[in-house]
């Protein structure tokens, strides 16, 4: 099982495999400030292989400014949680998570006054996940 995560300032979106590591579902959205803590106890909970973090860069290719603060998380994430990181690139997975509409509910969507804002989060993370499981799978490359 893989964890996939996008990465916000305010909010990081949290997406769960499934056992067969072939679909990606959103799971719910932490506070940045909690996030850290959060996605250690899931991979703990989960015996996850790896996070799959969207890989933030601007339309040159280059690092986008969020992406230094996606790194010192993953940094502090792989050392508290003891688990692999994998970058993702991510192009615009908020739109892509918008348009895709798949229906799944993050367990924070069930929460009374869960905004879409944290939907999208969430979906968002899936859409990163499912980039990763859809090459890995392609490639052959499934543990």
């Amino acid at each position: 099982m893989y964890i996939g995560i996008d990465y916000g300032t305010k909010r990081v979106g949290l997406a769960v495999s499934d056992e067969g590591d072939r679909v990606a579902f959103p799971l719910e959205v932490a506070s940045e400030k909690d996030a850290l803590a959060r996605a250690s106890a899931l991979a703990r909970e989960r015996e996850a292989k790896a996070f799959v973090i969207g890989e933030s860069k601007d339309l040159s290719g280059r690092d986008n400014p969020v992406m230094a603060r996606v790194r010192s998380f993953a940094d502090a994430l792989g050392r508290a949680a003891g688990t692999p990181i994998i970058f993702e690139p991510e192009f615009m997975t908020s739109a892509q998570a918008s348009r895709v509409g798949r229906g799944e509910h993050p367990r924070n969507a069930r929460k009374q006054g869960a905004s879409a804002q944290e939907k999208l989060d969430a979906s968002a993370a899936a859409v990163i996940l499912q980039s990763f499981l859809d090459r890995m799978n392609s490639t052959g490359a499934h543990e």
